[in-house]
């Protein structure tokens, strides 16, 4: 009897970082509308059938059966369907890594027809796991990704690699600078958004991620402390301050401080001065 034995060696283990957050199977019927949009992850989609278009920032791209498209986070995009040819695909979001493509560029779409029994299978083999919810199919559709993966680095007609995702997102510190230099100005969800040129919905929840509150809350909190300054340093009234910081009105201030720091404006005042004078 032969024998062959393949010893294991400890090779590139960058795959093995990631996170499977989701995977989805959408079938297009005319019943939602397309509407670019970002995620704080990477994307990857799979046309299972039909035809239609790609929209990448401004660029469009022509899709139909068997391509693939990869999008990395933070990069708006939105599928449209042809109406004659309706597009059935499947997508996996993917936390933790991203990929680099030639010419710089965050995305890339090509056509997998050539592998298109290795690629499918994995993509259908999570989507059946998930769906039958298999016991541990978590681990199972885990397993099954980093070997997509795996996959996808081998193919030899466009280079990339994988890398760790990028934790410090540059909108949600652009955002929080600029709340902490401009506290004092009118400030809404709107101009963050229009500021950092992201959905507002999706720089709500990235900031959220990033700093561990809301961007309102954020502006809230910077206010607050903004207050307690002129509280403690100043002998500016309680209108004036709440006017200073920000704050719409001192009905509003005042609200805010009590909840805040459990106390009154005037309190915190009083309480400072005592401390001063020991």
């Amino acid at each position: 009897m032969g024998t062959s034995i393949y010893p294991l060696t400890r090779g590139n283990t960058q795959a093995a970082q990631n996170k499977l957050l989701y995977i989805t199977h959408s079938k297009y019927e005319n019943d939602w509308p397309s509407q670019p949009h970002i995620h704080p992850f990477t994307e990857l989609f799979y046309v299972k059938d039909g035809s239609g278009s790609f929209l990448i920032e401004d660029e469009k791209y022509a899709i139909e059966k068997d391509d693939f498209v990869i999008v990395n986070a933070g990069i708006s995009h939105t599928e449209i369907s042809s109406p004659s040819m309706p597009l059935e695909y499947v997508t996996i979001g993917i936390e933790g890594l991203s990929f680099s493509f030639e010419e710089n560029k965050d995305y890339i779409i090509f056509s997998c027809k050539n592998e298109q029994k290795d690629l499918y299978f994995y993509m259908t083999a999570m989507l059946n796991e998930m769906e039958e919810k298999n016991r541990d199919c978590e681990v199972v559709c885990q397993n099954l990704l980093e070997v997509l993966i795996i996959k996808l680095i081998r193919r030899t007609n466009f280079a990339f690699e994988v890398a760790p995702t990028v934790q410090i997102n540059k909108e949600c510190v652009k955002i929080r600078r600029y709340i902490e230099a401009n506290y004092a100005q009118d400030i809404t969800l709107d101009s963050l958004a229009e500021l950092s040129h992201l959905n507002k919905y999706y720089m709500v929840h990235a900031f959220t991620m990033h700093c561990g509150c809301s961007p309102i809350r954020y502006l809230c909190q910077t206010r607050i402390k903004a207050s307690k300054e002129l509280l403690a340093n100043t002998n500016y009234s309680i209108t004036e301050i709440a006017q200073f910081s920000g704050f719409s009105s001192q009905s509003y201030f005042a609200q805010s401080f009590l909840k805040s720091c459990g106390m009154t404006a005037s309190a915190y005042r009083k309480s400072c001065k005592k401390q001063a004078a020991h």
